[in-house]
């Protein structure tokens, strides 16, 4: 077993710490932090895809290296991206669910 220390974790809390002084309007995320990976900052949104993509906008993240996904069955879209600020690897991770298709686009005709 390892033995990790706060102090191993110093960069991603400096992140955070920046992030929170410069992006403080910004919706609050899901912030994890773990000594597996001690230079990333894992920040992930679960309130639609539009608070993922403010972040993304904050940090300058090239919307071209998001990749997207789905899970759940299907019913759940996962935006995901990396990027660097403050010395440390921010994971952004987006959470929102996938809109249900009309019948009409499900080839069924119209709903009466």
């Amino acid at each position: 077993m390892n033995a990790w220390t706060l102090a191993d974790l110093a960069a991603p809390v400096t992140a955070l710490v920046a992030l929170d002084a410069r992006f403080s309007h910004l919706p609050a995320p899901n912030v994890d932090l773990c000594p597996v990976y001690p230079d990333r900052l894992r920040l992930s949104l679960h309130d639609g895809l539009g608070a993922f993509e403010a972040w993304r906008e904050a940090l300058n993240i090239d919307p071209a290296a998001v990749v997207h996904r789905v899970q759940g069955g299907g019913g759940t879209r996962v935006l995901k991206v990396h990027g660097q600020f403050a010395g440390a690897d921010i994971e952004l991770v987006g959470f929102a669910p996938v809109p249900a298709l009309e019948a009409v686009e499900l080839g069924l005709g119209a709903v009466s």
